[in-house]
């Protein structure tokens, strides 16, 4: 059995990603959270990681009866592509107020942590042959499980919530810190990635389910 464990741990790590909800906030002055247009935002260089995902939370937001719209649909690519300052960012917000826009949720990439577990080699014990003949026969090839290394990398994502109508000391609806645990595929692990945000904001009431 102790075999088996150590050889599905790499396993687990190889086929598909972990996502673990590290802490969450909630803004307890809150007490009903209905918002009119959502804007969806995800911030990551990767382009296709964002549609993705953006369109991914845009469809469950949906199919919970809250009017979500895609960044990439609202926001030029030119805007997302550049620093902007403070007064750039308060421009933009007023602008999707004017368009109808109440609320954002964002998600962003905090930092990358890269681990690398070590797992020793080790020999294992037969004591159930009592003859000589059969166990040279049974074990003539050594039977010895090798040593190695498995490097994975672990993703800090925080996606947070925004009243963007409200006043700043009361605008953060939500907030989650996760970690995503050596991610294979963007799509499977945006799919698993939404729907832990989901079940949490549900279980925290900030979203009625399904």
């Amino acid at each position: 059995m102790k075999k088996l464990c150590l050889l599905l741990v790499p396993l687990f790590f190889m086929s598909c990603s972990s996502i673990q909800v590290v802490d969450s906030w909630k803004n307890e002055d809150i007490l009903f959270f209905k918002p009119q247009k959502l804007l969806v935002v995800g911030i990551t260089d990767n382009l296709t990681a964002r549609k993705i995902f953006e369109e991914k939370m845009k469809n469950e937001l949906l199919k919970r009866n809250i009017n979500a719209v895609e960044s990439t649909q609202v926001l030029e690519e030119s805007f997302s592509n550049l620093e902007r300052t403070e007064e750039e960012i308060q421009d933009m917000i007023k602008g999707l107020s004017e368009k109808g826009f109440d609320a954002v949720i964002i998600s962003v990439v905090k930092g990358v942590d890269e681990k690398n577990t070590y797992y020793p080699g080790y020999y294992t014990v037969d004591y159930h042959w009592t003859r000589f003949g059969k166990y040279y026969y049974r074990y003539q090839d050594i039977y010895y499980n090798p040593s190695y290394y498995n490097a994975f990398s672990i993703y800090r994502v925080e996606t947070s919530i925004y009243n963007i109508n409200e006043p700043s000391d009361n605008a953060l609806v939500w907030v989650g810190a996760l970690n995503i645990i050596d991610p294979q595929s963007i799509k499977n692990t945006v799919n698993e990635y939404v729907a832990t945000i989901m079940k949490r904001l549900e279980k925290e009431r900030i979203i009625t389910p399904i």
